[in-house]
């Protein structure tokens, strides 16, 4: 793929390799500011580099439906939603943004996951009626902050973005992130409003909207022009941490289940029928606890030192987690996203072990330690159990 046009934009500083969204943005100059215009709607984010598989057939929604973590049997034109592919044990492995188009399901992802989410589509087909094909090469993801629902004016990026986005079937190609809410049959760990406050996610109005790749050149034009501006993955991130919303790339290891990470709010559908990983899913929030938590950090900045993904967190000197995200906030300062043994005590706080020296971090509960057996609904149906029609 060829370098994206985004990156002609003057300061433009492209992201590194061995980042999430190589080959893109990390920033135009001034990522605090970035930060400032993505949140009011005003910008947009280069996402270029991330993978769009288009899943065709008739049986396409019932077959995304029996192996993933949601109910996708009935998603409208138009509607978005987020899955999970699940390995045997219930440890993830794919994270699917979704839109459909009432012929076509439009899945959006990592771009480290492409290969393996088609390649694992692939192998499933059997004879069923659906048809994976990559079309990056076709679509471009562009991110943006959508603004409020309340009659004000549109935004740079919103107006932009109405007569640049693809559609099909009469549909817009666009995904609205539904972490500001818990969407129907999820469940929410995280409990703010116990310390007089209101989830972060509420605010999050992410949007990842797909144009024909041919056309970026000219969203480049109006950036330059004025008419929108460019923000960094670097703010993207930010902004993201800063509502505890989990990423596939960044949370994720080989051991991760979705309760670690509060990612039942949206990714999760606790009353749907069978797929692979139910079993963990089901017995650990009903009967068990995960094994790690998902906590919210708040760093010292005081030193100037960077906190990179991985660092290790300890409790006095035990090491209990490790830095998932970074970043600098433009209101908050540094903050960071780490995973956590479940025993660690919420009230400690922590040091987070980086090579420029140890970093001090007050924690703030996403994911409880009584996560789990103590949320008693919504329940699970016992598996394989098959609701009849009446």
């Amino acid at each position: 793929m060829t370098a994206s046009p985004f990156l002609a934009l003057p300061a433009a500083v492209a992201a590194g390799d061995e980042t999430s969204d190589p080959g893109v943005a990390a920033h135009y100059g001034n990522p605090l500011t970035e930060q400032r215009v993505l949140q009011r709607g005003d910008a947009l984010v280069d996402l270029s580099t991330r993978g769009v598989i288009a899943v065709s057939g008739g049986d396409r929604l019932s077959w995304l439906d029996s192996m993933s973590s949601q109910s996708l049997r009935n998603l409208a034109p138009g509607e978005s939603a987020e899955a999970l592919l699940l390995d045997p044990a219930g440890h993830i492995e794919h994270a699917l943004h979704i839109v459909d188009d009432g012929e076509t399901t439009w899945l959006l992802v990592e771009h480290s996951d492409t290969d393996a989410v088609l390649d694992f589509l692939q192998k499933m087909r059997f004879m069923l009626r659906v048809e994976p094909v990559d079309r990056t090469n076709d679509f471009a993801t562009l991110g943006s902050f959508e603004g409020p629902d309340d009659g004000a004016s549109a935004t740079q990026a919103s107006t932009v973005l109405e007569t640049a986005a693809a559609s099909a079937n009469g549909v817009r190609l666009q995904w609205r992130d539904p972490w500001p809410s818990v969407v129907a049959g999820g469940h929410q760990y995280a409990h703010p409003e116990q310390a007089g406050q209101e989830h972060p996610g509420v605010a999050y109005r992410w949007a990842e909207t797909l144009v024909p790749r041919d056309a970026l050149g000219v969203l480049v034009q109006r950036a330059a022009s004025g008419q929108v501006q460019a923000a960094g993955t670097l703010a993207a991130e930010a902004l993201r941490i800063a509502a505890w919303r989990p990423r596939l790339t960044a949370e994720v290891d080989e051991r991760t289940i979705p309760h670690e990470l509060d990612w039942l709010r949206t990714a999760v559908h606790l009353n749907k029928g069978c797929y692979r990983g139910q079993e963990t899913i089901a017995k650990v929030h009903n009967l068990g606890h995960p094994p790690r938590r998902l906590v919210f950090l708040h760093l010292d900045g005081s030193e100037g030192i960077a906190v990179p993904a991985g660092a290790e967190v300890l409790a006095g000197d035990a090491v209990v987690g490790r830095v998932t995200s970074s970043a600098v906030h433009h209101e908050l300062g540094p903050i960071a996203l780490a995973v956590v043994k479940r025993s660690t005590d919420p009230a400690l706080d922590l040091t987070v072990r980086t090579p420029g020296g140890a970093v001090a971090a007050a924690q703030e509960t996403i994911v409880p330690t009584d996560a789990g057996a103590e949320a008693h609904v919504p329940r699970i149906p016992r598996l394989g159990a098959v609701t009849r029609p009446r």
